[in-house]
């Protein structure tokens, strides 16, 4: 109950914002793109969004997702033409749920010219949900287990050691759980989906993965 309240919450806060993109634009620090999940707005990852500008990075909204609705390919396309169109390099994604599903797909299939350092997902369904395959809206089957193109991103472990996963104890909508071969999962004392995203532990993971991946050490992308 707890978990849909947060969602309504966030989806109100979504709806009656004012901030603008270009607000959180400014900062020194290495450029974050955020990718939310289906049916979310950028707005509805505000919060941690104005936690990452605080923190000095630019941190940049792909506003013409919309509520992301889109097949991974053409999210993913979406995304790429954003990072070329801004020139973006050592681009580090934020993503929520599907956006991290996304943020893979960008990584292995749409990013020629390497322009993504590395991502952390929240609560992403590397190996989709279960429960998707009695939905009938194709926003949501499409993260069925036997989805091909699910399927296949999944068997894909080329971008694996540069993506944070980061999710809780329980997760009602993704009852498979986050954790992805080859990253690096971090598993915190919280449940839930949507209520995740404002709980301090994931702001300090997420700061704490951001860094790691801007540090001179950090890996080079290369697929």
């Amino acid at each position: 109950m707890l978990d849909y309240v947060y969602a309504a919450t966030g989806q109100t806060r979504a709806f009656l914002s004012r901030a603008r993109p270009a607000d959180f634009r400014s900062g020194s620090g290495a450029p974050i793109v955020i990718i939310p999940g289906v049916y979310e707005s950028w707005q509805f990852m505000r919060p941690l969004i104005q936690t990452l500008h605080d923190h000095g990075h630019p941190v940049h909204v792909v506003a013409a997702l919309g509520r992301n609705r889109r097949s991974l390919t053409d999210a993913a396309a979406t995304v790429a033409a954003y990072l070329e169109r801004e020139n973006l390099n050592d681009v580090i994604i934020v993503a929520h749920s599907k956006g991290g599903l996304i943020g893979k797909q960008l990584m292995t299939t749409a990013d020629p010219d390497h322009r993504v350092r590395a991502m952390t997902a929240i609560s992403a369904p590397f190996a989709g949900s279960r429960y998707a395959r009695y939905l009938v809206v194709p926003s949501i089957s499409a993260f069925a287990p036997a989805n091909v193109a699910l399927h296949d991103l999944g068997l894909d472990h080329r971008v694996n050691d540069r993506i944070v996963s980061i999710y809780g104890v329980f997760d009602p909508h993704i009852p498979e759980g986050s954790e992805l071969v080859g990253a690096r999962n971090i598993q915190l004392s919280v449940g839930g989906h949507f209520r995740i995203l404002g709980d301090p532990r994931t702001v300090r993971a997420v700061l704490d993965a951001v860094t790691d991946a801007t540090a001179p050490d950090a890996a080079t992308p290369v697929v």
